[in-house]
This record gives C-alpha cells, structure tokens and sequence, in this order.
C-alpha cells in the first residue's frame, strides 16, 4: 500500500503561498488558472469566518496528503496543522500521527484519525482534527501523492542530510542507495526517501521526520527558484493533484503578508503510546499531550 507523502502539501505551501516572491505576479495568468482549479469549498456543520489576512493576523492551516485512486476516496495518512503568525514571524507545524487514536466526527466511532478522510473526504478529516487539537483550521489543503515526483523535480531536486544508511528495497523498487550525510534527491528518489520506515529504529516518527526534513528544503529551494520555466514546471505538476479552500486573492494575501514566517520554523510531532487495541495498532494519545498540543497552537495564534 502507498504511503502518503507530505512533501508534496509542503510544495504547494512553499511555492503559491510563502516562497515565490515576484515571479507569483509575473506570471500572474497561469497561477491564477491553476489556483482555481484546485479552489474547493467544504461546508463544516459548524462553519466559521475566515480570518482577515493582514499583516498583523496569525491563521491556521490543515495539510492534508492523500492517496486518491479510481474509485477509492484514500486516506490522509499524512496529516499537519499548521499556523502562521506574521508579527512574531513564526511558522509551527505540528505533525499528528496516522495512527492517532480519536473520535471521528459526524462517524459516531473512535478510530484512526487518518480514516477520517476516508470515511468523510475533506469535511469530516478537518472537523475530527479540529475536534482534536481544540483548534479552529481557518484553511486546508490537500495533495494527492501523484504530483510527488513532478513537483520535486519542478523545482531541481533537494539537499537534505541523512542521518542512517539504506538501500530502497520498498514498492518502487528502485534499489536506491541512500548514504549517510548530505544527499541530493530528485523526485522518485525523494519518495523513497520519505517513506521508508522499516529500517528505522524510529519507525513512524523518523519517516514523519524526515518529511518535515524535505518540507524546509523545498520551501528554501522554492523561495529561490528563478527560472520562469521552473515555475511553469511547477504548476504543471500540480494539475488535479492539490485542492484547497484558498481562493487565489486569498494566496496572494497570504504569499504578501505572512512569507518572512518560514524563517522561524518550529517542528513538533504529537506524542502518544503504541499498542494494540482488539488486534488494530493505535496511538494512544493522554490527555495532557492534547493540552499541550492545543496550547502550543493557540500560542502561536495569539496576536503580539
């Protein structure tokens, strides 16, 4: 079964929304045209405003990574809230474990926070998270791993440093050797390196850290791409794969007012206790590390 990659959410995140500079406004026709395409409305049974995007408004922002096919809806096995607060130029994305044991809103079960999506599609994956994290997600964007490959490379491939040595041996079978240190990584090589967990001691949480790895390398590659024909590239691999909330004024806003907060990143995975629960694998999650959870959110949507 494929794995769901996150580095693709981060690619639309750091290309439409906090890294392309100008060349957003030169080639202002064709993202317009892609941003429209990927603009989808969902319609929460508890609805609230969007925030005014200002230079002074934090807001919030659910990535989701999907594997969608042919009749099958996937599920959001990568799953982030993100907020962003432009006075105190911060960005802080926290990362929730597929497996995280939660009740599923609108369903009536507790389960996978990751069957949400399945079970619901968009609406039901951002109510059981808000429900969750005790937070209001004033967007959301969710990303089809099919654009993975094409927006890797769109943007010339990564660096990231590589902390275990392991040769690709998963559903690709590329055979892909990937050494210890700082390596280059285009865009299938990309995917095996963020989906491997087998030979990590740390299993899920050294796959989700290195999707976060190759989140702050392509934000940093996107926000000094240069090439008119990369941007192009960019957009072309975007396609059907990204749908967002987002209007497109609502992009250029947010590219305007809040890019300066992907110097100042903060990372954090929510922390639970494996085990198995009836024969399923579950990440139980205490209530404390909610708390903490949602008070570390909330910090950050404080306004100066």
């Amino acid at each position: 079964m494929k794995k769901k990659v996150f580095i693709i959410i981060a690619s639309i995140i750091g290309v439409l929304v906090l890294g392309v500079g100008g060349y957003v406004f030169y080639l202002y026709s064709s993202v317009k045209e892609t941003a429209n395409k990927m603009h989808e409305e969902v319609k929460l049974n508890n609805p609230h405003k969007k925030p005014e995007i200002n230079n002074s408004q934090p807001i919030s922002i659910l990535l989701l990574g999907v594997d969608e096919r042919d009749g099958d809806r996937g599920r959001s096995d990568t799953i982030m809230a993100m907020t962003l607060n432009p006075k105190k130029g911060s960005m802080q994305l926290v990362s929730i474990p597929r497996d995280t044991r939660t009740e599923i809103v609108g369903h009536g079960t507790t389960d996978k926070i990751n069957h949400a999506y399945a079970f619901g599609g968009p609406k039901m994956a951002i109510e059981t998270v808000e429900n969750f994290t005790g937070v209001n997600m004033d967007y959301y964007i969710r990303v089809n791993m099919e654009a993975m490959s094409a927006l890797v490379d769109a943007v010339g491939g990564v660096t990231v440093h590589n902390d275990l040595d392991w040769i690709d041996e998963g559903s690709y079978k590329k055979g892909y050797h990937y050494t210890k240190g700082n390596i280059e990584l285009d865009g299938p090589k990309a995917l095996g390196y963020v989906r491997m967990r087998h030979f990590d001691p740390d299993g899920d949480f050294g796959r989700n850290k290195r999707q976060r790895q190759v989140l702050n390398a392509i934000i940093d590659k996107a926000a000094s791409i240069s090439s008119v024909t990369r941007f192009d590239d960019i957009l072309a691999a975007l396609g059907d794969n990204v749908k967002t909330n987002m209007t497109f004024d609502e992009m250029m806003d947010i590219q305007k007012n809040y890019r300066d907060c992907r110097k100042n990143i903060t990372e954090y995975e929510v922390k639970g206790e494996g085990g198995k629960i009836d024969g399923i694998y579950y990440l139980s999650v205490p209530d404390e590390e909610k708390s903490k959870v949602t008070k570390m959110l909330k910090n950050n949507l404080e306004k100066s």
